[in-house]
C-alpha cells in the first residue's frame, strides 16, 4: 500500500476518534482569532509568513499565531485533520491525497511557486549541469515528498536514468535519510556527493567547508511554476471562520509586500527573531537565493495551469493514478477578493 493511502486511512481514523472530543469542547470555548498554525518545516522559503509574524501584521488583524513545526507534510496534514491545527502550511499534494476524507482539507492560499531546495556539492563545480550528477549519489528527500519527486521528474525529462546504487551514467538517489538529518548525514558520509537542501540550511552547510558549493536550484531546473507550499484548512473551518482566514491571508500578503519593497538585508533583519543561531549575513544570502528563483507568490492565487503542473509530477511518480480536480482542492475566493481590493 502506498504511503499516502496509509495517510488517508489514518486521517479518517483520527477524525472518527476525535469527533466526540470536538463536540464536547464546543465551538464557543475556543478563540478562533488564536490560530494554531503548523508548518511543514522551518525555512526562509516561507519568509513572507515570518515577516508577517515579526512585523506585527497578524497582530494588527487581531490574530495570534501559535506556530508549530510538523517536520514533514504528512505530519502537518495529520495535525490538521486531527484538529490539533487550524491551518497548515504544506505542499498541496497532501490535500490531494486526503481529498476523499470527511471534511476534506482545502487550499486557500499559495505561498511559494517552485521547489525551494538547492543542490549542494562537495566539490566546487562551475557551470553545473545535470550531467554532473551521472555516476554520483544525491540525497533527494523522502519517498513521496516533493523534493524527491521533483528531482525524479527533472531527471526523467532530461533523459537521465536513476539507480538504487552508484552506476556509471546513472544517478543514485538516496531517499533513506531523515529530512531533518539531511545536511548532517551528507557532510559525514563521503560516499554521498550531492544533496538537496532548503535555506538557510544550504547556506550554513556551504560555509562548513571551503570546497562545498551550491550548484543549482531545483526550482529553476524544473523550468515551470509549481504550487509548492500552500495554506490549507478543513472545509468546515473556511465555511465557519472565513473572516479569520481572510485576515490571515491579508497579513501574509503584507509580508510579501514588505519583501518586495525592501532590500534582502532589511528582510533578513525582519525575520531574525524566527531564526535564532542564524546570522544576518546567512539570512540575507538565503533571501537573495529565493529572490533569484522568484520563490514567492505575489497574489497567493493558485492557478489551474500550475496545479496541473503539480499533477504531472504526482502522476509521473505514481503517487496518484488520476489527476485531482483543481476546483475541488483549491478555493481562491479569499485571495482573489483581497487582490481585487488592492487593485482599486
Amino acid at each position: 500500500m502506498k504511503i499516502w493511502k496509509k495517510l488517508a486511512i489514518f486521517c479518517i481514523a483520527i477524525l472518527m476518534l476525535c469527533s466526540t472530543a470536538f463536540l464536547a469542547v464546543g465551538c464557543g470555548e475556543k478563540d478562533w482569532n488564536e490560530i494554531r498554525l503548523n508548518e511543514v518545516t522551518h525555512s526562509i522559503f516561507y519568509a513572507p509568513l515570518y515577516v508577517a509574524i515579526n512585523n506585527g501584521y497578524f497582530k494588527n488583524e487581531g490574530l495570534k499565531i501559535d506556530l508549530t513545526n510538523g517536520g514533514g507534510s504528512d505530519v502537518s496534514m495529520n495535525a490538521l485533520v486531527s484538529g490539533s491545527a487550524d491551518i497548515i502550511l504544506a505542499g498541496p499534494e497532501t490535500s490531494v491525497y486526503t481529498q476523499h476524507i470527511a471534511d476534506a482539507p482545502v487550499v486557500f492560499g499559495q505561498l511559494t511557486t517552485c521547489d525551494g531546495s538547492f543542490i549542494i556539492s562537495k566539490e566546487n563545480i562551475t557551470n553545473f549541469t545535470l550531467e554532473d550528477l551521472k555516476g554520483k549519489s544525491i540525497i533527494g528527500g523522502r519517498p513521496g515528498g516533493m523534493p524527491a519527486m521533483t528531482l525524479n521528474y527533472i531527471l526523467d525529462k532530461n533523459n537521465i536514468e536513476i539507480s538504487k546504487t552508484k552506476e556509471a551514467g546513472k544517478v543514485q538517489i538516496r531517499s533513506d535519510i531523515n529530512f531533518n538529518s539531511t545536511a548532517e548525514v551528507w557532510m559525514a558520509d563521503k560516499t554521498i556527493d550531492f544533496c538537496a537542501l532548503f535555506e538557510p540550511t544550504a547556506t550554513i552547510t556551504k560555509k562548513a567547508n571551503s570546497n562545498y558549493s551550491i550548484v543549482a536550484s531545483l526550482g529553476k531546473l524544473l523550468e515551470k511554476e509549481v504550487p509548492y507550499t500552500c495554506f490549507a484548512a478543513r472545509k468546515s473551518y473556511l465555511e465557519k471562520h472565513g473572516d479569520v482566514a481572510e485576515k490571515f491571508i491579508k497579513a501574509v500578503l503584507k509580508g510579501y509586500d514588505f519583501i518586495s519593497k525592501n532590500t534582502s538585508r532589511v528582510v533578513a533583519e525582519a525575520i531574525k527573531k524566527s531564526f535564532d543561531g542564524t546570522t544576518i549575513d546567512e539570512l540575507e544570502a538565503s533571501i537573495e537565493s529565493y529572490r533569484s528563483i522568484n520563490a514567492w507568490s505575489e497574489d497567493m492565487i493558485l492557478e489551474e495551469e500550475t496545479f496541473q503542473n503539480l499533477m504531472d509530477i504526482l502522476l509521473f511518480n505514481n503517487t496518484i493514478t488520476k489527476a485531482a480536480d483543481w476546483a475541488t482542492i483549491v478555493d481562491n475566493t479569499i485571495a482573489e477578493k483581497l487582490n481585487a481590493e488592492k487593485a482599486v
